[in-house]
């Protein structure tokens, strides 16, 4: 045997070893295999949502950010208005500033506010100036709040332990797949999942009050535009534990969630279960500023629009905090699931759910029997075709399309792609394609001898020739395959990413191992035999 046979056959059967030692370990076994092969959710079961977030809420937030920033100009310039308010989600005006300073006005909004368009300066009070978000970038703060919710989404899910988890844009740009494979019951990930899990912290300036009524006539029936009315969790111990309390508070938080640096379940002052928080370098620096000019005032904990706790500021803190549950504390599961959605950062907006389905695992095991029954069935009918067809050297193809199989799941067990239903039917596609490589090369070596060329000689002009073709014919389709799968679903990414597998794999097991076969066979031939092809 020459040595440059023996080589390519060392080469082929250590990939094969390795192939299998990726899919069934070693010593190779089915417990094994069904770990190492990851099953998507149509195979394995559990729950597909399809989610909307509300980026109406971003673009708020966004407005409002703004307002303060121009409230904290104007007082800093000395320039007197009447009001700052959010006229739509995307728009907002200052009333009534002073008309003696209108250049220094258009001056500040021009170079302090450059996403935002001056769209008018008239309105029912004098000098009135209206600010619209400018529509290219209230694009794009909606694809950032898409965005930031699939990666706040997908941290949540990762911490809770859900593996093999799949989270994309489908369809229009503000809506989000999620599929948790082997998630029967998704009735708290869905709660952690939409939870905002908006972390503020707002100077109290004024309760707490019995009624939402009763706050906002202790204003004189109008809230000034800088306060905000919100609910606390805790009861008033004076009136009926039904009646909730509500505080007047900042409309501007003096730290947010963005701040956090950690969180994690504690416990507070009187052994309740709480949730501790530290904060970054900045955040620190502007609580700790907050609170030594507020000693003595009350300080609101409010998540998610809710009050959580309203304590007392007693002197200047910093980086750190405590979340307490109210008069009760929260319940232990409850502390430990704010701490995580805190940490995995607050949602930018809001979600909604459009769509829900569970797929049970018994479905999941009748489409793998009935998947697996159908590749067999193809394999069997392949082989013997070309054993029929091609004869003696059916079995290099028979070699061929095995070995490309088992690189396709040592493939998918090392990348840790998940095997899916139409990831079964690319699995099928590969057998075909292995075979009508091996056919192209067969029925070229069969033309080649036709034109009495020895059988080595055969080989050798055939794989030469053919192997343009096959590159070209493999890479057009390795090109659809990769679109596939940057564009498509789960079930169609499943199918692309064995595709992609498969056709690598084919050009390896086609050119270089179905040749080595051919040129084994021949080199234990006389020059003159015949071919069994």
């Amino acid at each position: 045997m020459k040595k440059r046979i023996r080589t390519r056959l060392l080469i082929t059967a250590g990939v094969a070893a390795l192939a299998v030692f990726l899919f069934a370990g070693f010593p190779p076994s089915f417990a094994k295999m069904s770990e190492k092969i990851k099953l998507g959710l149509d195979l394995r079961g559990g729950t597909h949502l399809v989610l909307q977030v509300v980026t109406d809420d971003a673009i708020r937030s966004e407005t409002d950010q703004a307002i303060e920033r121009l409230r904290e100009v104007l007082q800093s310039e000395n320039i007197a208005f009447r009001q700052l308010t959010r006229a739509q989600n995307d728009q907002f005006t200052a009333v009534g500033v002073d008309p003696s300073k209108d250049a220094d006005v258009r001056r500040m909004l021009s170079g302090g506010f450059t996403e935002w368009d001056l769209v008018s300066t008239a309105g029912e009070v004098p000098n009135t100036y209206t600010m619209r978000l400018k529509p290219a970038t209230t694009q794009l703060y909606r694809t950032q709040a898409v965005d930031q919710a699939i990666n706040t989404i997908r941290n949540r899910i990762d911490e809770f332990g859900v593996g093999e988890i799949n989270i994309q844009k489908q369809g229009s740009t503000d809506e989000i797949v999620v599929q948790l494979p082997g998630v029967d019951d998704p009735a708290r990930v869905k709660g952690i999942m939409q939870s905002t899990a908006l972390l503020e912290l707002k100077i109290v300036q004024a309760g707490p009050f019995a009624s939402q009524d009763a706050a906002i006539q202790n204003y004189g029936g109008l809230v000034p535009a800088n306060i905000e009315i919100l609910p606390s969790v805790e009861r008033d111990p004076g009136v009926p534990t039904t009646s909730t309390m509500y505080y007047a508070v900042d409309r501007v938080a003096a730290v947010t969630g963005r701040d956090l640096k950690g969180a994690f379940p504690s416990r507070d002052e009187n052994g309740r279960p709480a949730v501790s928080f530290n904060l970054n370098a900045d955040g620190a620096q502007r609580f700790g500023r907050t609170t030594e000019a507020n000693i003595g005032r009350q300080l609101a904990i409010v998540l998610d629009g809710r009050i959580q706790s309203a304590p007392t500021i007693n002197d200047r803190i910093t980086d750190s905090g405590v979340i307490t549950g109210g008069a009760t504390g929260f319940v232990p599961q409850v502390a430990q699931d704010l701490a995580l959605v805190l940490r995995s950062g607050a949602l930018p907006a809001s979600i909604q759910y459009l769509e829900e389905q569970v797929v049970g695992p018994s479905l999941g095991a009748d489409s793998i029997r009935k998947g697996v029954i159908a590749s067999i069935a193809a394999l069997i009918a392949v082989v013997i075709l070309v054993l029929f067809y091609y004869r003696f050297s059916g079995i290099n193809a028979t070699v061929a399309m095995a070995l490309n199989l088992l690189i396709l799941l040592g493939a998918m067990a090392y990348f840790g792609a998940a095997l899916t239903l139409p990831g079964i039917a690319g699995v099928i596609l590969t057998i075909g394609m292995g075979i009508d490589s091996n056919v192209l090369i067969f029925e070229r070596i069969r033309e080649e001898m036709r034109a009495g060329k020895t059988p080595i000689s055969a080989v050798t002009t055939s794989f030469q020739r053919v192997f343009i073709t096959l590159v070209d014919t493999h890479l057009a389709a390795l090109i659809s395959a990769i679109f596939l799968f940057l564009f498509g679903t789960g079930p169609v990414k499943g199918f692309a990413v064995t595709l992609i597998i498969g056709l690598i794999a084919n050009m390896f097991t086609s050119v270089f191992v179905s040749r080595t076969l051919f040129e084994l066979v021949l080199s234990r031939k006389g020059r003159s035999e015949a071919l069994s092809i």
